[in-house]
C-alpha cells in the first residue's frame, strides 16, 4: 500500500491568520523547543505560572520532542492539544518563545525559528531548547518540584 505523499507547506505560511493554516502547517510552528513539555507550577492565589526543569514523561531529552506525540493522551491525560480552540484558553502559560502564542498575539516569530533557518537545529543552536536542562518526572516527587523552577523567562 503506497502512503501519501506529505502535503507541501506553503511559503511564509506563518505570517497568514491562524485560522488559515492547514493542520501541515499548524504543526511546522512548532520549534521543537520541548518547553511547553515542562512541568509547572502555578500559584493559585495570583495565577502566576513558572516552569520546571521536571519534563513530562514522554519527553526525549536530546531531541526535544515528544516520544508518542501521536498517542500522548494515552500516556499523559492532561497533555494539552493545541489547537484554535484551546489556545485562548492556555496562551498565558505557554513559553515567550512560542511560534502559537506569539502568532496568537500577533508577534513575529524569532528570528532563530527553524521555519526561518531552514535548520531544525537552529533553536537548540539558539539556546531556545530545554535540551540539556531537564530532569524526568519519574525521577522527581511532585513535593520536590519547586527545587527545579527555572528563573527568569522561557
Amino acid at each position: 500500500m503506497a502512503t501519501k505523499p506529505p502535503t507541501p507547506l506553503r511559503a511564509k505560511f506563518w505570517e497568514l491568520p491562524l485560522a488559515k493554516l492547514t493542520p501541515p502547517e499548524w504543526e511546522a510552528l512548532c520549534d521543537g523547543c520541548g518547553k511547553c513539555c515542562l512541568n509547572k507550577l502555578e500559584d493559585e492565589e495570583t495565577a502566576e505560572v513558572v516552569f520546571t526543569r521536571v519534563a513530562c514523561r514522554l519527553l526525549d531529552g536530546e531531541t526535544c520532542r515528544c516520544g508518542q506525540y501521536d498517542i500522548r493522551r494515552q500516556f499523559v491525560p492532561e497533555c494539552v492539544s493545541l489547537s484554535l480552540k484551546t489556545l485562548p484558553k492556555v496562551a498565558y502559560w505557554l513559553p515567550q518563545t512560542c511560534a502559537y502564542k506569539l502568532l496568537y498575539e500577533g508577534r513575529p516569530l524569532f528570528d532563530w525559528h527553524p521555519l526561518l533557518t531552514n535548520d531544525p537545529e537552529s533553536v537548540h543552536t539558539a539556546g531556545q531548547s530545554v535540551r540539556g536542562l531537564t530532569v524526568p518526572e519519574f525521577e522527581v516527587p511532585l513535593e520536590d518540584w519547586e527545587d527545579y523552577v527555572i528563573e527568569g523567562d522561557l
